[in-house]
């Protein structure tokens, strides 16, 4: 009687991990955006093991907080940035890049992400945390990547479809301040 509970005990004990092993497998599935200009989409993934900054992206997107935001700061072998809230119908040649939404969000440093060519990662002031920009972001253009920066900005996905869009954006007439003499401005989707 003592080895039928027994190994009725150990058939549901393994029926219980399979089970949560496949609730693991669907929550796993990685989320989709598309960051839509006028020279083309962006299409790429955020990783799950960055759930903070996942997640705030998601929040943001699915607001509409980016949408009519601008690239507000291009550099051609470097990166292109986004996601200040005061580029939103911002005057010609006002300085950008202070805004936020109010809050940061704590690092999420992984060894695994680097600055690539396409990476993610979020923008961030000079505090000793390195905590993230609450809306910025930056968008990873040369080839070699920018890898003097890993570990000490949160990479948060990648870009996977529209490097020539990066490198349109990147390539903008700018000014002293790195601002796209055009305005440059992004609608931002997750894709479910």
């Amino acid at each position: 009687m003592k080895k039928i509970v027994f190994l009725s005990f150990i058939l549901l004990l393994m029926m219980n991990l399979s089970s949560s092993a496949q609730g693991t497998a669907t929550n796993k599935k990685q989320v989709k955006f598309v960051i839509h200009t006028e020279f083309g989409d962006m299409k790429g993934i955020l990783y799950n093991e960055t759930p903070k900054h996942r997640d705030n992206f998601v929040k943001l997107a699915k607001s509409g907080f980016y949408d009519g935001l601008l690239f507000h700061r291009v550099i051609m072998g470097f990166m292109i940035q986004g996601g200040d809230p005061l580029s939103k119908n911002a005057k010609a040649g006002q300085s950008l890049g202070m805004g936020d939404p109010g809050y940061t969000i704590q690092a999420e440093f992984n060894a695994n992400f680097k600055h690539k060519r396409g990476a993610l990662a979020a923008a961030r002031t000079d505090n000793p945390e390195k905590a993230s920009s609450g809306s910025q972001f930056y968008i990873v253009q040369p080839e070699k990547g920018t890898h003097f920066l890993d570990m000490n900005y949160t990479v948060f996905g990648e870009v996977t479809e529209g490097f020539d869009v990066i490198d349109k954006i990147a390539s903008a007439p700018k000014d002293q301040h790195d601002r796209p003499l055009k305005d440059i401005k992004m609608t931002v989707k997750i894709v479910d």
